[in-house]
């Protein structure tokens, strides 16, 4: 049997480049994709790199093309900043839905019927460990309504993809160390975490792995909460 293949939109850095690592080392074979960071240690290893801007609909579904058959695509591009409400600019509300939620219909919505007709596929997501409350996020407003449509998009894909085999679930991290949020914004969360500690690459990347295993197989529309119980 072949290695399966494995798809990471956002895999040259953070949590996406970590899970590139760990699907690298248990013998899958792996694309990864972004507007312009590369993993050059991934690409030494055996992962074929692939530019694209993800915001864009015509380039996603070229990167589909390229990369197909894909076993797992894994979204974990979702840049964001922080920005009072009514400050916040008509170039950066549209930026944040751009990049965080519109590559996930993109992706899928061109990766999906391949898997369907394969049967078998996974589809792992990224939102936030507070995004299925619903509250009032005054400083990410963008940011977070992004992310609460990632989490119902996910789980309509989850719908979609059920009867022939695929999966798709959604990790919500709370405060991990991943290199995109400041040192001095962790350290003051830390107390306020229930598990007192900030979280890791590793704790995300376990969490993916489950979810793209076969044990995972009954495992569909799930919002897997990577936050030591902060957000919940």
């Amino acid at each position: 049997m072949s290695p399966r293949h494995a798809l990471i939109v956002g895999g040259a850095r953070g949590i996406g480049r970590a899970v590139g690592a760990d699907l690298l080392a248990r013998g899958w074979r792996l694309s990864i994709a972004g507007r312009s960071s590369r993993a050059e240690e991934l690409e030494a290893a055996g992962a074929s790199w692939h530019p694209v801007d993800a915001s864009d609909p015509v380039a996603c579904r070229a990167l589909i093309a390229a990369t197909d058959p894909i076993d797992a695509l894994v979204i974990a591009a979702g840049p964001y900043h922080r920005v009072p409400l009514l400050q916040e600019s008509d170039e950066g509300w549209r930026d944040m839905f751009a990049n965080n939620l519109d590559p996930v219909f993109f992706l899928a919505q061109a990766a999906l019927p391949g898997m369907k007709a394969r049967g078998w596929g996974r589809i792992v997501t990224f939102s936030m460990a507070n995004a299925d409350k619903l509250q009032a996020n005054p400083m990410v407003t963008a940011h977070y309504i992004a992310k609460v449509g990632v989490l119902a998009l996910t789980r309509t894909l989850a719908k979609a993809g059920a009867r022939c085999g695929v999966t798709s679930n959604c990790v919500s991290p709370g405060f991990l160390d991943s290199g995109s949020a400041p040192a001095e914004e962790l350290d003051a969360m830390r107390d306020k975490i229930p598990a007192r500690r900030i979280g890791t690459l590793d704790d995300a990347v376990h969490a993916v792995r489950y979810l793209l295993s076969d044990e995972a197989s009954y495992v569909n529309g799930a919002n897997l909460h990577v936050s030591g119980a902060w957000g919940i």
